[in-house]
């Protein structure tokens, strides 16, 4: 029993079986297939989210009663893992996409409407006045014309964030769905015992998450940063 324990190379898959496992996914296996599926939905609730918690924060931000009421309830939200409403997502839509899309929504909207508040909050009185002069009103046009390019910054370190939270509850979601997906691959591989490609899949997610976050969202942030970094 102590061999089986401490012996690494019975438990860990050695370079050369990981690299086979690339291999044969990429060229035999479904792991073209699960990349997109997962992919597919991740983008479809991170869109979600973005709306939603876009407009959960300009809500908190415009009214003090919202704010104090269910603000308060979001930053409660936020420290609960997004896996913790997997059995309701399961009772109430079943083991299929929409539980994932569900979970996945989860994780990052309230990080995006805490975000959007205090983006949104910290405009100055000054511009917003001089927006109203301008015949900008107080209705949504103050909002995607002012208000939103005003907190762009803090947007684009919320959006940036949420995408971190929404990979990570997409692949705790796909654990338990049915269908194609990373997280399937890392349940169907875990069953069968087969490290190599638990392996390759864990390396994958993390150079998906990696590229997507240096590519584009940081890349983003910094001429966000560039262009709107100096509105207090």
């Amino acid at each position: 029993m102590g061999y089986r324990i401490f012996n690494w190379g019975w438990k860990f898959p050695s370079p050369q079986q990981t690299f086979q496992a690339f291999y044969d996914g990429f060229t035999e296996g479904p792991l073209w297939g699960a990349i997109v599926a997962s992919l597919r939905r991740l983008l479809i609730s991170f869109a979600i989210s973005i709306a939603l918690g876009t407009t959960l924060g300009f809500l908190f931000a415009r009214y003090r009663f919202l704010d104090q009421t269910f603000g308060f309830l979001v930053v409660a939200l936020q420290t609960v893992p997004s896996i913790a409403w997997l059995p309701f997502a399961i009772i109430w839509f079943g083991l299929n996409d929409t539980a994932v899309i569900f979970i996945t929504t989860i994780g990052a909207t309230w990080t995006m409407s805490m975000a959007s508040r205090t983006g949104i909050m910290n405009i100055s009185p000054i511009h917003l006045r001089a927006a109203r002069m301008m015949g900008a009103g107080n209705g949504f046009r103050m909002f995607y014309q002012v208000m939103v390019p005003a907190a762009f910054p803090h947007l684009m370190t919320g959006i940036r964030v949420a995408w971190a939270f929404a990979w990570r509850a997409l692949v705790a979601g796909e654990l338990v769905a049915r269908g194609v997906g990373l997280g399937q691959m890392l349940q169907d591989s875990r069953d069968i015992g087969d490290t190599a490609t638990i392996l390759c899949i864990v390396i994958v997610i993390a150079i998906i998450g990696t590229l997507s976050d240096h590519l584009c969202f940081k890349r983003l942030e910094d001429r966000i940063m560039l262009r709107f970094g100096n509105i207090k």
